[in-house]
C-alpha cells in the first residue's frame, strides 16, 4: 500500500489501512504526559484564575502568568474513573483513571506535548518543556535562540519581538498502542485541538499569536532535544504582547537548509521516561512523517484563497449576534461530551447563530497571504433538527456571510443514526449534527503529504472552538469519527465538489450523568 492509499484509507476504510488482529496492552500502556528526568525545573504558580471574561492587556508576562496560561492551553484539570461496562464479572476488575484536559483527546490518550521558548524577566530565557503533570516547566537549553527559530521558520516572523514560541508535538507511541495506523489521523486532529485551545487562551491572556504549520522539521525538533523517530513537531505559535510583523523581518526568505541549522547547536541528552516495558514499532507512521519533512525553506508553499461561494436561492441569513464574548474559564470547565445523556430540546436562532460565529473567526496562518480569512478550507455543515425559524434539514454555513445555504430538506437524524460504527451516541435525541468539511485531496498538489496533518489540524481548531461555544451556549459536544463518511458527503452533495466529512460533532441540551466528580481547583 502507498501512502496515498494509506491517507485515503484513514479517512474512507481503516479496517484497511490499519495492521490485522491488532491487541491492545493495556498494562503496558504509556504514561499519558512525558517525564523529563534531572532536568533544572521551574515550579509554576497553581493559584489560577477561576473567570477569564473578555481579554487582558497586552503585557509581556512574568513567570506566574505564564503559568496560568499553560494551566488554562493543556494542564491536567481532573481526574475521571470508570469501568468496563462489558465486563462479565467473572474475573475481578479494576476501575480505569484518566486525567483530563481543558482539550479533549480521543481517548483521554494526548499523545501532543507542549514546548515553549520564553523570555521572561523571572526566569532564564531558553527552552522548556511544559510538565502537564507536576505543571512545571523543565529547561532543555538556556540561551537566546531568536535567530535560529526566525531562519527555521524561513524569516517569516519576527521572533525577536515575540516573548514566547510554543512548540506543539507529537509522541507517536502515545496513542499507536491502542489505534494502531488509525492513530495518525487522531495525532494531526488532537494537535489541532490542542492550538485551537491554545489560540483561544491566548485571546483571554492578550497575546497576539500566529501559526505556523511549513518549518524546518529536523531544525526544530533538534532546538527541542527530539528523537525524531518518536516525536516530532506538528505546529509552531509565536506569542506577542507587542507589535509583531507576522510576515517576516524584511529580509526575505533566506535559502537555507534543516542540516545547516542542526549543525549549529550541539544534541541535547535528556533522558525521559518511558512506562511501557515494550514499545512497537510504527513503520507506516514514520513513513508518512519521513514523507511530509519540509527540509529546506523554498519548500514553503502558500495556498490561494478557497473559490468564492455565490449566493444561493435557498439562503438564510442568520441574526446579527451583538456579543460574541463569554467567560472562557467557565466554558472550559463545563464543556462536555454527552452520549446516550443528551435530551432533545430547542435550540433558539441567536442560539445557533453565536454557536458558529463564535466557531468560525479567522487566525493568521502561514500557508495563507495575511489572515485565515474569507471563505475557509475546513467548513462548518450541519443537519438541523428542531432548530426556532429554520426548517428541518441538511446546511452549509458561509463565514463571511454569517448565513446558511439549504442543501436538502427533512429529518437525517436516522440515516446519521445508522451510519454511527457504535451506538454510544442517540442522534434522535440531537438537535445540531454539524460536520467538518475540507477538501478531500488535502491540497496534496501544493502542499505535499504533509497537506494531510495541515488539514486535520485546521479540522481540529474548528472543532475545539464548536465545542467551547457549545459550552459557552450551555450545551454539550461529542466529536466522533466512527460515521460512515460516503453517508455523509451523500447528504451534503460533496462528491461533485472534490470536498468529505472529516468529523461528526452532535450538539444540543443534556442531562447531567449520575457520577462523583472533584475538581483539582478545590
Amino acid at each position: 500500500m502507498n501512502l496515498e492509499e494509506f491517507l485515503h484509507n484513514l479517512q474512507f476504510d481503516i479496517n484497511r489501512a490499519n495492521q490485522p488482529n491488532w491487541e491492545v496492552d493495556w498494562e503496558d500502556a504509556p504514561l499519558p504526559y512525558k517525564l523529563y528526568r534531572g532536568l533544572q525545573g521551574v515550579p509554576l504558580s497553581a493559584e489560577v484564575p477561576l473567570s477569564l471574561t473578555g481579554s487582558r492587556p497586552p503585557l509581556k508576562p512574568d513567570a506566574e502568568r505564564i503559568g496560568h496560561f499553560l494551566w488554562y492551553v493543556y494542564g491536567i484539570t481532573g481526574v475521571s474513573q470508570s469501568v468496563d461496562v462489558n465486563d462479565s464479572g467473572e474475573q475481578e476488575s479494576y476501575p480505569i483513571h484518566s486525567y483530563r484536559r481543558f482539550a479533549p483527546s480521543g481517548g483521554a490518550l494526548y499523545p501532543n506535548e507542549l514546548y515553549i521558548y520564553l523570555k521572561l524577566d523571572d526566569v532564564p530565557d531558553g527552552i522548556y518543556h511544559y510538565d502537564a503533570a507536576n505543571h512545571r516547566l523543565d529547561l532543555l537549553r538556556e540561551g537566546n535562540f531568536d535567530s535560529y527559530v526566525e531562519r527555521a521558520l524561513g524569516n517569516r516572523c519576527d521572533i525577536s519581538s515575540c516573548f514566547s514560541t510554543a512548540f506543539v508535538s507529537t509522541r507517536f507511541w502515545k496513542n499507536y498502542f491502542k489505534y494502531n495506523n488509525f492513530s495518525y489521523r487522531l495525532q494531526g486532529l488532537d494537535a489541532g485541538v490542542l492550538v485551537g485551545q491554545l489560540l483561544e487562551t491566548a485571546k483571554r491572556f492578550g497575546f497576539e499569536s500566529g501559526v505556523y504549520v511549513q518549518f524546518m522539521d529536523s531544525a526544530i525538533n533538534q532546538l527541542l532535544g527530539l528523537n525524531d523517530e518518536e516525536e516530532s513537531v506538528y505546529s509552531v505559535i509565536p506569542l506577542s504582547a507587542a507589535a509583531t510583523n507576522w510576515a517576516g523581518t524584511g529580509m526575505g526568505m533566506e535559502r537555507v537548509s534543516s542540516e545547516e541549522l542542526c549543525r549549529e547547536l550541539p544534541a541535547i541528552c535528556a533522558e525521559h521516561c518511558e512506562r511501557s516495558e515494550k514499545v512497537r514499532e510504527f513503520p507506516r507512521l514514520l513513513e508518512v512523517n519521513e514523507a511530509s519533512k519540509l527540509d529546506c525553506t523554498w519548500d514553503f508553499r502558500k495556498l490561494g484563497r478557497p473559490p468564492r461561494v455565490s449566493g444561493s436561492e435557498k439562503e438564510i441569513n442568520l441574526p446579527e449576534v451583538e456579543s460574541l464574548a463569554y467567560d472562557f474559564a467557565e466554558a472550559c470547565k463545563n464543556r462536555h461530551s454527552p452520549e446516550m445523556d443528551f435530551v432533545m430540546g430547542k435550540v433558539g436562532q441567536h442560539q445557533l447563530a453565536a454557536l458558529l460565529k463564535r466557531a468560525a473567526h479567522s487566525f493568521r496562518s502561514d500557508i495563507d497571504d495575511i489572515t485565515y480569512n474569507e471563505e475557509h478550507r475546513v467548513t462548518i455543515y450541519g443537519c438541523l433538527y428542531n432548530v426556532e425559524g429554520i426548517p428541518n434539514g441538511a446546511f452549509a454555513y458561509h463565514s463571511n456571510r454569517h448565513s446558511l445555504r439549504q442543501i436538502g430538506t427533512g429529518d437525517y437524524r436516522l440515516q446519521l443514526q445508522s451510519g454511527l460504527s457504535l451506538d454510544n451516541v442517540n442522534l434522535l435525541q440531537v438537535p445540531l449534527c454539524l460536520h467538518i468539511v475540507a477538501n478531500k485531496n488535502h491540497y496534496k498538489d501544493t502542499l505535499g503529504y504533509r497537506g494531510y496533518r495541515i488539514m486535520q489540524m485546521e479540522a481540529g481548531i474548528l472543532v475545539q472552538r464548536l465545542l467551547l461555544a457549545s459550552a459557552a451556549s450551555g450545551l454539550g459536544g461529542h466529536p466522533l469519527l466512527g460515521f460512515d463518511t460516503k453517508l455523509t458527503d451523500g447528504i451534503y452533495k460533496l462528491d461533485s465538489e472534490s470536498q468529505t466529512t472529516l468529523i461528526q460533532i452532535p450538539i444540543g441540551p443534556f442531562r447531567e450523568r449520575a457520577w462523583m466528580r472533584g475538581s483539582l481547583l478545590s
